[in-house]
């Protein structure tokens, strides 16, 4: 197969059947479901091309290797990455994945920290993703009508589900099926192992608080890759925990080992990498979008693509912005507005509250390599009973390990007793922590600043965004639940945290959605249940942004699986000639 790189283009007079803006999860799944249903496709990218394997520069490297010892110099930190810093997965192996905040700055009110964590190169944030993988259910789905926060979903799990199977199949999930109604089970390849001690707490856990159950975490990391997985030329996961540093064997999901080389390999896939989509080009005369405007990233040069289908794929916010910024005498406040509410009903997961604690005894106990998962508690909160404080519910999630030489080795000492000493591992201990479910609100919302711009003439996005009553009290019942369950399982020295504003604000947890929901009427939503928007109609939105809840489980598995069906569906329109 050629190379990726062959296909790289800067200009074309081409008229697409489909362009697709991004190529994260969602974008390398468009490409890949278009091209393989015949479609001509142009993957519309801002930042730089990334070559599998080539360009994992921090691959494989000791931090005794590097520089700065595996830390991101301070003053540059600082000055340039003074939001993305605060991603767990960012580091001097993995900077070159994360977005400058210099070049690409916005805007918060007052009082209001929001963090969003950007990936702007070839394959998106699919290079250092956490890749827990999770189907949602009906629960999820039917939550809005049932409670009357946000605008009912126009699908349903029986909708989605085939579409969960089709993208799991190529993508490889490692999981058990558990038959749990608020947790279907997906299309599993073999489950990572608990260690000794998970499994003894497990045990516990699941005869103290059944129906819920503790299992392992079910994740896009292929602890026995499948037939399908091994003809993408992908292998098994080494254990090596440096996933976000990109992974030549392919051992995880993403656009560059897994949809990208599919899309190529049919020979419909051209892509225009350091291309800036400044807005969606609209025709009010045949109400459709005719391409996009693109700002080269070195050049500023304008220059136009065009196609008879646009899929924003761009993810949640930068989607969002993008129809803001496409403004004609038909939508004057965005493309596909005439709700009134693109922008608004932004989420994130609730995280930072959780609890920890010492399991007592295992000391002839270990384990090995450094597993891409831990045990997982899905949803019991607001399931069976309604909690008096607040709505929806949560999960759990966590993991029990040793303490090691690190901490051994900052106490005092020197010499042969020393040494011995941190040779031994420390205590065992185990923690949990929870994502939350944040309701949507109209006022979480996000708005193109009137005067303030980016390095590009693009003007910046302004984001107000909050937590509500419903989510503090959520976030301090994770908290208390977290160190009640650690007690009744036996731990010691617990300590239980919820997190400030300032230290976890909204958008960290990387999960942001909503801001062009999709619904069932066009006057209080911007997507139907197809991710096709109500007002244009060769015009989808198939990422977060789509989203009109935004549930308890990572959404990445629901992103991809919405995005086949909304291109299974854009191809059926394109031929019957309806778009």
């Amino acid at each position: 197969m050629e190379p990726v790189s062959s296909f790289y283009i800067k200009s074309s007079p081409e008229r697409f059947d489909a362009i697709v803006v991004g190529s994260g999860i969602t974008g390398g799944w468009a490409a890949k479901e278009f091209t393989e249903r015949g479609l001509s496709t142009l993957m519309v990218e801002r930042g730089r091309p990334v070559e599998h394997g080539v360009d994992y520069i921090g691959e494989n490297r000791d931090p005794w290797t590097m520089p700065n010892r595996g830390k991101v110099d301070a003053k540059v930190a600082e000055e340039q990455f003074f939001n993305q810093r605060l991603c767990y997965a960012f580091d001097e192996h993995t900077q070159q994945f994360f977005n400058n905040d210099r070049d690409m700055p916005y805007s918060t009110p007052e009082g209001k920290p929001f963090s969003w964590i950007r990936g702007n190169q070839l394959g998106g944030k699919s290079l250092m993703w956490a890749r827990q993988s999770y189907r949602w259910s009906d629960l999820d789905f039917e939550a809005n009508l049932k409670d009357g926060h946000g605008v009912d979903w126009p699908i349903r799990y029986a909708d989605l589900a085939p579409w969960y199977s089709h993208v799991e199949r190529h993508v490889g999930i490692s999981g058990s099926k558990e038959n749990m109604a608020v947790l279907p089970d997906s299309e599993f390849l073999p489950a990572f192992d608990f260690n000794t001690v998970e499994l003894a707490l497990k045990k516990k856990f699941d005869a103290r608080y059944a129906p819920a159950r503790m299992i392992m975490g079910r994740t896009a990391n292929l602890r026995t890759p499948g037939e399908t997985q091994l003809a993408q030329g992908r292998g098994q996961c080494q254990a090596r925990s440096q996933c976000h540093r990109g992974c030549s064997f392919g051992a995880y999901f993403s656009t560059q080992s897994s949809t990208l080389p599919a899309a190529v390999a049919t020979g419909r896939l051209r892509i225009a990498t350091d291309s800036i989509v400044h807005s969606v080009i609209y025709d009010p005369k045949t109400n459709r979008a005719t391409g996009v405007r693109v700002i080269d990233a070195n050049t500023l040069e304008m220059r136009e693509f065009h196609a008879k289908v646009v899929v924003l794929c761009a993810s949640t916010l930068a989607s969002t912005a993008i129809l803001l910024n496409s403004t004609s005498e038909a939508f004057p406040t965005g493309l596909a507005n005439s709700s009134g509410v693109l922008g608004h009903y932004l989420m994130d997961h609730l995280y930072g509250a959780g609890a920890h604690g010492r399991v007592e005894g295992f000391d002839n106990d270990y384990y090995q390599g450094r597993r891409p998962t831990g045990p997982y508690i899905p949803r019991f909160r607001n399931v069976l009973e309604q909690h008096p404080a607040f709505l929806r519910g949560y999960s759990l999630s966590g993991g029990a390990g040793r303490d090691g030489w690190t901490s051994a080795a900052g106490k005092p000492g020197f010499g042969k007793d020393f040494k011995a000493m941190i040779r031994k591992p420390g205590d065992w201990r185990f923690g949990l922590g929870g994502s939350g479910e944040m309701l949507p609100r109209y006022e979480n919302m996000v708005s193109l600043h009137p005067t303030k711009k980016d390095k590009w003439g693009m003007p910046q996005l302004h984001i107000d965004c909050n937590y509500s009553d419903n989510d503090r009290k959520m976030q301090q019942d994770i908290a208390d639940t977290a160190a009640n369950i650690l007690e009744d399982l036996g731990l010691k020295d617990i300590r239980k945290h919820v997190k400030s504003l300032e230290d976890w604000p909204p958008g960290l947890s990387i999960h942001e959605m909503g801001t062009a929901r999709m619904g069932r009427d066009p006057k209080t939503s911007v997507l139907n249940g197809f991710n096709q928007a109500h007002d244009v109609p060769n015009l989808y939105v198939t990422d977060g942004a789509s989203m009109a809840s935004c549930a308890w489980q990572n959404p990445s598995l629901t992103f991809m699986a919405l995005t086949a069906r909304a291109c299974a569906h854009a191809v059926d329109e394109l031929k019957a000639g309806r778009i």
